[in-house]
């Protein structure tokens, strides 16, 4: 791996001002197209034009799918659609689909007219049918096919012509003469039987595969449950459609997990820490402004609670404990449940389990933090007995509520179809925040007006 010191930058600029074509072309012989990629985050825009203008069209290629996205773009952009076209005839399907999946439709349309080979051009145009987070849109057509009716000799004799086009072999996939998925050839049959009069002899039957339309989360999940470094996807009648490589899935699990960190961080949308100021305002403030109306409608609920805090102050002292304590609760119930959702521990079909689960942690949980609040107010204020008593039962309600919520409402969102990291950031933070300071008053004015001559 290639470290970039300010020292090697210095080089690397010094070149480019003296625009140094045949020593710059030396240095970027030297890289791997990810360590180039790397470079170019270092580098301004016409930098890395500059660079890449002057990369041959193979590793250009290999550098394109190695940006960033929004790098990606930047530079794609500023090509003309021909040139494209002649760095896609470089890339596989999946990395085609994955490029031209952040243009519109114009320029998809134009580039494909550009693209020679129609075989490729039509795959790309198939693959592009599928949703990019379903197996379908993550898979290549890229693979090495033989029907279980060949004989070896036959087999090694069409293995050789389908491979010459490819970078990487991963296994040799058996169909049937409706291009079924049947079974997969392993490099020991072709070496222990050279002779065998037909491959559905040898192959290894029923291999896992997926189907076209699923979440790319169960990809990963089988991926790692099989300890696959490839995987067919098939259609609704097992047709043999593509193949999915580990590398790809690997990217959509970093990506998918950096959406749910900022998801659950209270960012609206994905963003880099090198975006524009505008875009990373713009995915912040969302929440913010949410959670200032939160503390408004708590402002006003406390409002409501002016007098009894005149009347017994130390009141006031345990409101931000009632608050955190039912966000800090909801937020780890919540955790627990997305991990299981994302891991497969958890099927959304155990719902009940799940939460019967939940509210017995929940009274474990409520039952200690209570007696160690309800201790400490005994010894420390002994006279203030409806306060002591406002608090426990409070913190009690509190994180029984916050444990129930944060469990439901992740496994809400995830039987809605929508993604319950959303569940583990401000909405329980808030939810519990404004719950528990609702709960707090309530609790503290009946027991207040129960054992005390104070006038509410």
């Amino acid at each position: 791996m290639k470290e970039y010191t300010e020292e090697y930058l210095k080089e690397i600029r010094d070149i480019i001002g003296r625009h140094d074509s045949a020593e710059a072309r030396a240095e970027l012989a030297s890289l791997h197209p990810a360590d180039i990629a790397e470079l170019f985050q270092n580098l301004d825009q016409d930098e890395r034009e500059y660079l890449y203008g002057l990369l041959d069209e193979e590793k250009a290629a290999d550098v394109l799918m190695e940006l960033d996205e929004d790098e990606r773009l930047k530079l794609i952009n500023d090509m003309p659609a021909e040139e494209i076209a002649k760095q896609i005839d470089y890339l596989d399907t999946d990395d085609a689909v994955d490029l031209i999946q952040q243009l519109d439709a114009d320029e998809r349309d134009e580039i494909l007219s550009h693209i020679d080979d129609v075989e490729q051009a039509g795959d790309i145009i198939d693959l592009l049918k599928y949703d990019e987070d379903t197996a379908g849109g993550l898979m290549g057509t890229e693979m090495i096919v033989v029907n279980e009716n060949w004989s070896m000799p036959e087999c090694i004799r069409q293995m050789r012509l389908q491979a010459e086009d490819m970078d990487e072999i991963y296994y040799v996939y058996v169909v049937d003469n409706e291009n079924k998925l049947r079974g997969t050839l392993p490099l020991k049959m072709m070496l222990t039987h050279p002779s065998v009069s037909k491959i559905k002899h040898v192959m290894e039957a029923d291999p896992v595969s997926v189907k076209a339309e699923t979440p790319i989360d169960e990809v990963a999940l089988d991926f790692e449950k099989y300890d696959l470094v490839a995987m067919p996807v098939v259609d609704s009648i097992g047709r043999l459609l593509g193949r999915i490589t580990v590398d790809d899935v690997m990217d959509q699990v970093r990506e998918s997990s950096e959406r749910d960190y900022q998801l659950a961080s209270g960012i609206s949308s994905d963003v880099d820490a090198d975006d524009s100021v505008i875009a990373q305002t713009r995915a912040r403030i969302p929440w913010l402004l949410i959670g200032i109306v939160s503390g408004l409608l708590a402002a006003v609920v406390l409002g409501t609670f002016e007098a009894q805090l005149q009347a017994v102050t130390a009141l006031a002292l345990f409101i931000p404990i009632i608050g955190g304590t039912g966000g800090n609760v909801g937020v780890q119930a919540s955790a627990i449940v997305v991990q299981g959702l994302a891991n497969g521990s958890l099927d959304i079909r155990n719902f009940a389990t799940q939460l019967g689960k939940e509210i017995l942690i929940g009274l474990l949980n409520a039952t200690v933090i209570t007696l160690v609040v309800l201790v400490y107010n005994l010894l420390v204020m002994p006279t203030e007995l409806a306060v002591t008593i406002s608090v426990a039962v409070s913190l009690f309600i509190v994180v029984m509520f916050a444990s129930i919520l944060g469990t439901v409402v992740p496994l809400t969102l995830e039987k809605l179809h929508i993604n319950p990291a959303l569940a583990t950031g401000p909405f329980i933070q808030i939810s519990n925040d404004l719950v528990g300071i609702i709960i707090y008053v309530n609790i503290s004015t009946f027991f207040l007006r129960a054992m005390t001559d104070i006038p509410i």
